[in-house]
C-alpha cells in the first residue's frame, strides 16, 4: 500500500485503526493495490461551520462533519452523532466501517457518518432544535433519498431526525421526503420494529453461534454489560430462547444472581429506578467481576475497548456478542481466538439496526408500510443469511471472525468498484 495516510494520524486515531484493519484484510485476500487506494480514503469529506442562536441571545458557533466513504454499492447511510469528542478522524473510521456493515448483511447501501461538536446534555430543546436544523441546510445538498440517508446515533433520536426531514423537505420544496433519513417516529415514516432492531439482529447471531459451537440455549447462562436499548432488548431476545440472564450492569453500577434474573423485570425496574442497582435478589459486582464472571454468552453493550490484553485471559465464555461498537481491542481479540470462544464482531452482531434502517427506507420510498412481524421475520433472513457467510469465510481464511467479517465486506465492495469502473 503505498498511498499517504499520514495526514491525519494521530495518537488513538480511529481511522488509523480501520486503516490498519483494511491493511491485514487486503493481504489475506489479496486485494488489488489500486483498489485498497480508493478504500484506504473517504469518497467526500464536508467540515461545516454552524453557527446558532443560543437562549440568551448570545452566539455560539459548533462544528459539524459528514463524511462520505464509498457509494459503490448504493446509497451513502449512517449515524448523526452530538458529542464533545467528535472529530473528523472519528466519523471517517465510522463511515468507512459503515461501508462493511453494509457489505456484511448484503444491504444496497454504502458507508457514511456524521456528527457535531457539542454537549447536547448543556443545550435546551430549542437550541439543539436550532442547531440541528442549522447542520442541516449545510449538509443538505450532499444527503437525499438517493444519495446519502443518516440516521441517528449517539445523543440523537427522532425528534432531531424530524427536524432534519422537515428542514430537507422545505429546501428541496417537498410536502415531506421521509426517504431521506431513518430512525424517525411512526408518525412521520418511521418502521415498526426499529427501536429493538439491534439487539433482536444480534439475538438471531448468538443463535446462529450457539447451534455451531454445538450449545443449548436452555439453560446457557448470559452476562450483559450495558443495559441500555440494545442490551435491554438482547437480554430478553436471548432469554426467550431459553438462555438466563445471571449479570447485568449500567452506568450506575453490576448486579449478579446465579440463578438468574427476569429481563422483563429488570427493564421494569430499571424504567422505574434510572438503574439496576437494587434489584431485588441481587449481588453488587465490579465492572472487572462482572466481565470475568463464568458464563456461556458475553454480551459486551457498553463502551468501546472494555475488553483488552489485560482481561482477555480471564474471561470465561464460550461466545462474545459484541452489541456496543469497538469493545474489544485486537489484542483481546488474538487472546479470545487462541483460546477458542467464539466473537460475534460488531460490525456484524449489531448491524440490524442498519438492517431495519434499510427496511424503513424502502417503505419510505413505495410508502408501503410492513408489519412488525414481517420486519422481524425480514430480518431474521438476512442476519442469519450474514452469520452463515461470515462464519464460512472464517474457516475459509483460518482467522477470527472479525477479520473474516471485513474480507468478506472488501471483497464485495471491491467487486463492484471493479464492475462500475473508474469514470470519468
Amino acid at each position: 500500500m503505498t498511498s499517504n495516510t499520514n495526514e491525519y494520524a494521530s495518537t488513538n486515531n480511529p481511522y488509523q485503526m480501520a486503516l490498519k484493519q483494511l491493511q491485514e484484510t487486503a493481504k489475506i485476500i489479496n486485494l488489488d493495490e489500486g483498489i485498497h487506494k480508493i478504500l484506504a480514503k473517504p469518497k467526500r469529506i464536508l467540515t461545516v461551520s454552524l453557527p446558532v442562536k443560543m437562549d440568551d441571545g448570545r452566539i455560539e458557533v459548533f462544528t459539524g462533519f459528514r463524511s462520505q466513504h464509498n457509494d459503490a454499492r448504493g446509497p451513502f447511510k449512517g449515524g448523526i452523532r452530538y458529542h464533545p469528542q467528535v472529530t473528523i478522524e472519528e466519523v471517517m473510521a465510522l463511515s468507512m466501517w459503515m461501508t462493511w456493515k453494509c457489505a456484511i448483511v448484503g444491504i444496497p447501501l454504502g458507508g457514511g457518518k456524521g456528527g457535531i461538536i457539542c454537549n447536547p446534555k448543556k443545550m435546551s430543546n430549542s437550541e439543539l432544535e436550532r442547531m440541528t436544523r442549522r447542520y442541516a441546510y449545510a449538509i443538505s445538498d450532499i444527503i437525499g433519498p438517493y444519495t446519502d440517508i443518516p440516521a441517528p446515533d449517539v445523543y440523537t433520536g427522532g425528534q432531531e431526525m424530524a427536524w432534519i426531514m422537515d428542514t430537507y423537505s422545505t429546501l428541496k420544496g417537498n410536502h415531506g421526503e421521509p426517504a431521506v433519513i431513518t430512525g424517525k417516529p411512526l408518525s412521520i415514516g418511521g418502521s415498526l420494529g426499529r427501536t429493538e432492531a439491534t439487539g433482536r439482529g444480534l439475538s438471531f447471531t448468538v443463535r446462529e453461534a450457539a447451534k455451531r459451537q454445538n450449545i443449548d440455549m436452555n439453560g446457557a447462562t448470559v452476562v450483559v454489560q450495558g443495559f441500555g436499548n440494545a442490551g435491554q432488548y438482547a437480554a430478553q431476545l436471548v432469554e426467550e430462547q431459553g438462555a438466563k440472564i445471571i449479570a447485568v450492569s449500567d452506568t450506575q453500577g453490576a448486579i449478579i444472581n446465579k440463578n438468574g434474573f427476569s429481563a422483563h423485570e429488570l427493564i421494569k425496574f430499571k424504567l422505574e429506578n434510572k438503574s439496576i442497582r437494587g434489584f431485588p435478589g441481587s449481588t453488587e459486582i465490579s465492572n472487572d467481576e462482572l466481565l470475568t464472571t463464568e458464563c456461556t454468552i458475553l454480551i459486551p453493550a457498553a463502551l468501546e475497548n472494555q475488553i483488552t490484553k489485560d482481561n482477555a485471559s480471564r474471561i470465561k465464555t464460550k461466545i462474545v456478542a459484541e452489541a456496543a461498537n469497538g469493545p474489544t481491542t485486537p489484542e483481546a481479540d488474538k487472546i479470545f481466538y487462541e483460546n477458542n470462544i467464539l466473537v460475534i464482531p460488531d460490525v456484524l452482531a449489531n448491524s440490524g439496526g442498519v438492517t431495519v434502517s434499510y427496511f424503513e427506507w424502502l417503505q419510505n420510498l413505495r410508502r408501503e408500510y410492513w408489519s412488525e412481524a414481517e420486519v422481524n421475520e425480514r430480518l431474521d433472513v438476512i442476519m442469519t443469511r450474514a452469520f452463515g457467510e461470515v462464519y464460512e469465510a472464517h474457516q475459509r481464511y483460518s482467522t477470527n471472525m472479525r477479520t473474516a467479517s471485513i474480507a468478506l465486506a472488501v471483497n464485495r465492495v471491491a467487486e463492484a468498484i471493479k464492475l462500475r469502473g473508474i469514470w470519468p
